[in-house]
Parts: C-alpha cells; sequence; structure tokens
C-alpha cells in the first residue's frame, strides 16, 4: 500500500508544480500590465551595457561598453532615449520611423523602424506591460534570484535572425528592472532600469525629430 501511495505521490507532484509555475507566470505577466499598461507615459532611467562572447567569458573580470542616459515612452508605440554618457545621442521612434541623432558628428540618420530597431521595440513592448507577449514569444519563468526578483525569459516564436532570448528581471512589486538581450552571435545587451516616473503629458512635438541647422541626414535604406 505505501509503495502504490509513493508512486501516485510521483505521478501527481509534478502536475501541481507544473500548474504552480503556471500561475505564477500568469500573476506576475498580470501584475506587469496593471503597472505598466494603463499609464499615459513614463520616464524611467537607464544603463546600457553590451558584453562581446569574448568578454562574457572573463566573467566579471570585464566590463563592457557602458552607456547611460533617460528612456521616455508614450503609448502605443513613441519612443525617446536621450544618452547622456559617454558622449550624447538621441534615439526618436514611433511606430514607422526611426531617427539615431549625433550631435557631435552632426549627422542624424533615418531608419524604417521595421528595418532597424528591434530592441528599441522590445523595450515599447515592456512598456506597454507586455500586453501581447503571448503572441511573438514563448514565456518561461525562471527561479528567483538572491534579491526575491523574478526571471522571465522571452524565446522569439516564430525565431528571430540576430537575437536568441530576452530575459527580464522584475521585482516582486512587478516592476521591471532589467533587460537582457542575448545575441545569436553570443553577445549581451544589458539595460538596467531605475525607478520610472510618470508622466501625464509631453510636450508638443516632443517625440519628433527637426535637425538643428548644420546636421548632415542620412536617409537608410534596408
Amino acid at each position: 500500500m505505501r509503495k502504490i501511495l509513493f508512486m501516485v505521490l510521483l505521478l501527481i507532484l509534478p502536475i501541481n508544480s507544473a500548474t504552480f509555475a503556471e500561475d505564477t507566470l500568469s500573476t506576475i505577466l498580470q501584475g506587469i500590465r496593471n503597472r505598466y499598461g494603463t499609464t499615459s507615459g513614463l520616464s524611467v532611467p537607464y544603463t546600457r551595457e553590451v558584453i562581446t562572447r569574448s568578454m562574457s567569458m572573463l566573467g566579471n573580470q570585464a566590463k563592457g561598453d557602458l552607456a547611460s542616459g533617460i528612456i521616455y515612452f508614450k503609448p502605443p508605440h513613441f519612443l525617446r532615449l536621450d544618452q547622456e554618457k559617454p558622449v550624447v545621442e538621441r534615439i526618436i521612434a514611433n511606430a514607422s520611423i526611426l531617427w539615431w541623432y549625433t550631435p557631435q558628428k552632426k549627422e542624424a540618420h533615418q531608419y524604417k523602424t521595421k528595418d532597424f530597431g528591434r530592441e528599441l521595440r522590445l523595450l515599447s513592448d515592456i512598456f506597454r506591460g507586455l500586453v501581447d507577449v503571448n503572441d511573438s514569444f514563448k514565456v518561461a519563468l525562471q527561479e528567483k534570484d538572491e534579491k526575491g526578483n523574478y526571471e522571465i525569459v522571452l524565446v522569439p516564436d516564430p525565431p528571430w535572425q540576430e537575437i536568441d532570448r530576452i530575459a527580464l528581471t522584475v521585482s516582486p512589486e512587478h516592476e521591471i528592472r532589467s533587460v537582457r538581450i542575448f545575441n545569436t552571435l553570443g553577445s549581451v545587451t544589458r539595460f538596467n532600469l531605475g525607478q520610472f516616473t510618470l508622466v501625464k503629458t509631453f510636450e508638443k512635438g516632443f517625440f519628433d525629430f527637426v535637425a538643428p541647422p548644420g546636421v548632415n541626414l542620412i536617409l537608410e535604406s534596408s
């Protein structure tokens, strides 16, 4: 009798564990939607680090290309990155056009959003609360880290040519703390996000780009 009961428990426990993990993931995703999905706009300070495959083999000894600034977002698809360090740069994107402006070089590049800036579109989706995440990704919940933060892994479905997976670190209050984008060649782009601030309204033209006098406009094609 004891052996039969043991076998029954072996069959039941994995099912219960999987169901619990699924319920927890649903709860976290709903918490992210509740926190971000109804905002009229936000700003959040960030640091961005790019670590190449060879650098990642050095572990904590390696320091990647570091940048910092502020991200502004207005739903559904307006995004602006004001990089302050190491050099001033500005990226402004909407559903169709992306501008990359470098004052130091006096250049402004215009791209079609669909051809350039997939990482930025991902940030836009995150700041919308990952509303349609299951339509484009396979989503999995990992173990909590030492601080009690959750980690959610997004695998593009169908696959993306240049990106293998994305890992999100989410606080117990359902605030996204970091976004790690794993390139298929082994490099990692990591955005560490600070405390976000709600923005009710933006100035007119805040998400438009008007080139200052003397700036060379470069229209890029795919």
